[in-house]
């Protein structure tokens, strides 16, 4: 399932920039579906607003050399500059892992290691997870909780896990993945009013 293409901007006009990061490593791979999920939801919550919106999906797997690069040597690709940037300049954050060994993946944590946690202050951030069994749910609290809440992130309170069990064979969400997702989204798009206000 595409993630939704990005919405035309009127001139004079700036889009709110939605950034969502998969940490997945497989393919197909049922994080970067789950993050489509959500990105697309978030997209249609706030197109039906009248909000313009900037999507983009970043793949962390595409970045693996240049992050272990920036890690040991402190030497940053364009590309993975770019990325990290648009994470940083983001208005709001989506972030999906695969769980290994209990936690998020070591890329997806490198790959945060690099932004500028300074960046991340206040902004609002949707948490996902995925993994084999539903043994793996606590992952979104125990782990990745306090990685975005370190940074100062505005954390939704819903996070989003999804097991092999959520997904039809096509890997469309079950009805039950759909409604926490929609759930999590809604959150996410009031945080964006909350902080508008603020």
């Amino acid at each position: 399932m595409p993630a939704a293409p990005a919405q035309p901007v009127p001139t004079g006009q700036r889009a709110l920039s939605v950034v969502a990061v998969t940490g997945g490593v497989s393919f197909p791979s049922t994080t970067r579906a789950l993050t489509d999920l959500l990105l697309d939801k978030t997209v249609a919550r706030l197109a039906a607003t009248g909000v313009q919106v900037d999507a983009r999906t970043i793949e962390v797997r595409d970045h693996v050399q240049d992050v272990a690069t920036a890690t040991v040597i402190g030497m940053r690709s364009e590309e993975l500059e770019l990325a990290l940037k648009s994470v940083e300049q983001a208005d709001l954050l989506i972030v999906a892992t695969p769980v290994f060994r209990g936690s998020y993946s070591g890329i997806f944590k490198s790959f945060f290691d690099l932004v500028d946690s300074l960046a991340m202050v206040d902004k609002p951030v949707l948490l996902a997870a995925t993994g084999g069994t539903a043994r793996h749910t606590l992952v979104i609290d125990q782990a990745l909780r306090p990685l975005f809440a370190f940074m100062g992130d505005l954390i939704v309170p819903t996070g989003v896990f999804a097991s092999k069990e959520d997904w039809t064979i096509e890997l469309f969400p079950m009805p039950w993945l759909d409604e926490r997702a929609e759930r999590a989204v809604g959150q996410l798009v009031r945080f964006a009013d909350l902080r508008a206000d603020g």
